[in-house]
């Protein structure tokens, strides 16, 4: 290995430490915790050292949006594939099997928002720094969008816009996530709510 290959692996490395330094303080204490002073205690690094990575706070978070984002996609395409899987060949074009795979696509997402509150913030609620719905929308958040488009488009319905009824399904997901986070709708329904979702938004 080169020196130049070696100081950029050990470059790398200094990143991802501090994006799950960033993200493990935030989930512990909240984002008002996360300032680059700590981060840069925790790590055992300077502070000049950490602004070498990133300008401040701001790419900081943008950083944890994105490997949410990713960590994200991946459990909505698994969720969704063994959904399928468990319906059997041929079942999973059924329409007890599409709607199999759209309520498993939902448990998923609002089951990430529940387990990580922090990085869902991050990616959702604060300034990351990161263009949505525009041409300069970062790769991984393209590929969250994908992720559920790829199952939603089988149940938008004829004459409905696929990503038009994937943005509505999404912001359905979203409401659900924050007001049960903030603890605005009742303990309890969370299935039966889900269950609605499906059963009156996607169309079998």
């Amino acid at each position: 290995m080169s020196v130049q290959e070696r100081k950029q692996r050990e470059r790398a490395e200094r990143e991802r430490l501090i994006v799950a330094t960033a993200r493990e303080l935030a989930e512990e204490q909240g984002w008002d915790a996360v300032t680059t002073r700590r981060l840069a205690e925790r790590i055992e690094y300077s502070q000049p050292v950490l602004y070498s990575h990133f300008r401040g706070k701001r790419e900081i978070t943008g950083a944890v949006a994105l490997q949410g984002a990713a960590e994200l996609a991946a459990e909505l395409r698994g969720a969704s594939a063994e959904a399928e899987a468990e319906a059997g060949v041929g079942a999973s074009a059924s329409v007890e099997g599409v709607r199999g795979r759209v309520t498993a696509l939902a448990r998923a997402y609002l089951d990430f928002a529940e387990r990580n509150p922090a990085v869902y913030d991050a990616m959702f609620q604060l300034d990351g720094g990161l263009a949505f719905a525009a041409e300069d929308t970062p790769e991984a958040l393209q590929d969250g969008f994908a992720a559920l488009l790829e199952t939603l488009r089988d149940v938008a319905g004829e004459g409905v816009e696929p990503g038009l009824f994937t943005e509505v399904f999404w912001a359905s997901l979203h409401g659900l996530a924050t007001l049960t986070r903030a603890g605005r709708l009742p303990v309890g329904d969370a299935e039966r709510r889900v269950w609605l979702l499906v059963s009156r938004l996607a169309v079998v």
